[in-house]
């Protein structure tokens, strides 16, 4: 029987994933009490039903039982059910914007602030994040990002690091992108908006792709880019980092920034690294 644990930060998107695996065809539990965990394995097992997929969300909800959840894991290891544990994470700055939006309390902040809460959740959560099979960060994720990397995982039985990704393209004449964790200045390279036939489309059409990639400087740049990425994306994987901002600019946000991180973000897909692409400025007013 596959037993999938679904729990980590309230607000970065447990209920979705469930909803997700649910489709996937598992059997679904929401907010169990970690303590009936090793009973409602065994029922499972048991059933006369064809039950071979089972996932359920243990969290902090649960309260003061939730530090059965240590306990239940051992008797499960005990009686030989193999369990996976998906571990879900956002940024501070995120969930607290969600809770704002949706206009909830966190369940841990009933005599403080939402940012209290998620500390305090945080401090609670440290070793289970530690044990976790799969740690996804979903701060930059969207929902249909977040419903393909569960199909990788689950379906598809790829097995990415721990390591979410954000390449966004960005224009420094609206600000260099706060969350950033690196930051590339793509503003040497000759700039399509310029050009009267490119203005108007941006780095995702193939002629200002065609033109940006056309001068030497564009494929020497990213060659020496991704070779020092390379070097430190494994670092940070062994540090424990779980979510890595790479922001790559140039004047508008619109041409050059967005081809190199598109093409940055093609040879990174393939060496088992969450990618996630956002192209902040693209959309915003022509100058």
């Amino acid at each position: 029987m596959e037993f999938v644990i679904i729990t980590g930060m309230s607000g970065a998107g447990k209920s979705q994933a469930i909803k997700i695996l649910e489709d996937l065809n598992y059997y679904c539990m929401d907010n169990m009490p970690p303590a009936l965990l090793p009973n409602f394995a065994e029922l499972c097992v048991s059933s006369s039903k064809d039950v071979n997929k089972v996932a359920v969300v243990a969290d902090i909800r649960s309260g003061i039982f939730f530090k059965d959840l240590f306990n239940s894991l051992e008797i499960l290891r005990s009686k030989g059910i193999l369990y996976r544990i998906l571990y879900l994470d956002a940024s501070d700055d995120e969930l607290v914007k969600r809770y704002k939006e949706q206009r909830r309390p966190h369940p841990l902040s009933a005599t403080g602030t939402i940012i209290d809460g998620i500390q305090e959740e945080r401090y609670k959560l440290e070793e289970v994040k530690k044990r976790s099979d799969y740690i996804i960060d979903t701060t930059n994720m969207k929902l249909g990002q977040l419903k393909e990397e569960l199909h990788n995982i689950f379906v598809q039985g790829n097995i990415l690091y721990n390591l979410n990704i954000t390449l966004m393209s960005f224009g420094y004449k609206y600000g260099i992108p706060q969350d950033s964790d690196l930051v590339f200045d793509v503003r040497f390279l000759p700039n399509p908006f310029y050009i009267e036939e490119l203005k108007d489309f941006t780095g995702n059409d193939k002629n200002v792709q065609d033109y940006v990639m056309s001068f030497d400087s564009s494929e020497v740049f990213i060659d020496k880019l991704v070779d020092m990425l390379l070097f430190l994306l494994p670092h940070y994987v062994i540090e424990g980092k779980t979510n890595l901002v790479i922001s790559i600019g140039c004047t508008g946000g619109k041409h050059r920034s967005v081809t190199i991180t598109n093409r940055i973000a093609s040879i990174l897909s393939g060496q088992n690294y969450r990618i996630i692409v956002n192209h902040r400025d693209i959309t915003k007013q022509k100058r």
